[in-house]
């Protein structure tokens, strides 16, 4: 069978404050071609506000349709999230397909979610999407029969179809909101678990495309971790939407958690941001947040407000922040270095992984404590742990047991205070 190559028309309403109006026509622009969407035209409206029956005037409206027709398109999107009576609208007066940005990144999101956990998410919030805009999305179903005051069977049978599409999809939405609270339930338990070892956790966040997978796999490869804790990446929107974690173990021994999240874009689609939010709870629970900045794109300082307020979005405040400034190698800036708050790298080239480590021993292990213990002979298993665990900066025999300097977290500390025999 051959192939349809889906050819689109993009268009999009200028508000008056709207700064950043061209960059989101161009993001529109790539989110259409992540899914093979040819883009053959473009049009866009200066409004003051958005019109509430065709979200742009009906003379775009017709103008809209004549470049639809010239460009042999078969698709028109929308930079915005349509209300379910301008799909209805929109695909009345233009005769054609008419989809919008939310509908967009949830076909991405579909795509491109490997593990269940992932795949319950995105169709949730699909489901979540579809529910309110069934009669538009739907407007080809024909409406039969009269609009008598009987019974069921009395109905259009157009209408019936719709209350029990509504009916299936509101079922859908228990089952999968059921199954994503058992999988909530798990992430808790391990995250108790994980408290309980006292091991601190960084979170990567930051706009799509940004290169936090790349930066992990940088970290995993200096650490000489096996090639297959690898994640996945590839230069691409929303290469990553499963959460990967994995345990970074410095040269003294010190080991933190590595946690790699979904990437931001701009109006992500509010029940998307819902759906994750568990996924995106890793990073509320972080010791450290790792905020990666693709600081070669001329709009990088919006991309990081958009991180930052969908962030907010989902409870994630007031963790420590150090900002990765990747891509350095494409943005002309002077790079490795790092500041109080910032580091700058190249994580393709590897350059700038000493300083960006460095930055985050000094956050997450300030805390440490640097002692000298005497473990009795009889106790080999408290210097096995101390072995894999802390730091050992010398090592001396008694006559009544190992005598040791030792550098180690403060939990560790305090569970071993018995054997401390100075500071």
């Amino acid at each position: 069978m051959e192939q349809l190559i889906e050819k689109a028309i993009i268009v999009g309403v200028q508000l008056q404050k709207d700064t950043h109006f061209e960059y989101s026509m161009e993001e529109l622009r790539n989110l259409a071609e992540a899914l093979g969407v040819e883009v053959v035209g473009e049009l866009h409206q200066n409004l003051d506000r958005v019109n509430p029956a065709h979200y742009v005037g009906t003379g775009k409206v017709d103008e809209a349709k004549m470049l639809y027709e010239e460009a042999d398109a078969n698709l028109i999107i929308f930079n915005d999230e349509l209300s379910p009576s301008q799909i209805r609208n929109l695909e009345e007066e233009l005769e054609c397909k008419v989809i919008d940005r939310t509908m967009l990144i949830l076909d991405i999101f579909s795509r491109r979610a490997r593990t269940r956990e992932a795949q319950v998410q995105v169709e949730l919030a699909q489901l979540q999407y579809m529910l309110p805009r069934l009669v538009g999305l739907r407007a080809s179903l024909g409406r039969q029969g009269g609009a008598s005051s009987g019974g069921l069977a009395n109905r259009g049978a157009g209408e019936t179809k719709l209350e029990l599409d509504r009916r299936k999809i509101e079922d859908q939405i228990t089952k999968l909101r059921r199954e994503l609270d058992q999988v909530k339930e798990q992430r808790t338990t391990q995250r108790k678990q994980r408290l309980k070892k006292g091991m601190p956790v960084v979170s990567l966040v930051g706009y799509t495309n940004a290169g936090k997978s790349t930066i992990m796999n940088s970290l995993l490869s200096k650490t000489g971790q096996d090639e297959d804790k690898q994640v996945f990446e590839k230069d691409m929107l929303f290469a990553t939407l499963d959460t990967s974690i994995r345990q970074i173990r410095l040269e003294d021994n010190k080991t933190f958690l590595l946690s790699d999240t979904v990437g931001f874009v701009s109006r992500l689609p509010h029940h998307l941001v819902k759906a994750f939010r568990s996924t995106l709870e890793e990073a509320r629970n972080a010791d450290l947040l790792l905020h990666v900045v693709d600081v070669s794109n001329d709009e990088h300082d919006y991309m990081m407000e958009v991180t930052d307020a969908t962030l907010q979005e989902v409870g994630v405040e007031n963790v420590p922040t150090l900002y990765v400034y990747n891509k350095s190698d494409l943005a002309g800036v002077v790079y490795p270095r790092k500041s109080a708050d910032a580091v700058w790298i190249s994580a393709k080239e590897g350059a700038g992984l000493d300083e960006l480590v460095e930055s985050i021993r000094e956050r997450l292990f300030a805390n440490h404590v640097m002692c000298r213990m005497e473990i009795p002979f009889g106790r080999g298993d408290v210097v096995a742990y101390l072995n894999d665990h802390a730091s050992i900066k010398e090592t001396e025999y008694g006559e009544e047991g190992t005598l040791i300097t030792v550098e180690l977290s403060r939990a560790d500390y305090d569970r071993y205070e018995q054997f401390v025999v100075g500071k």
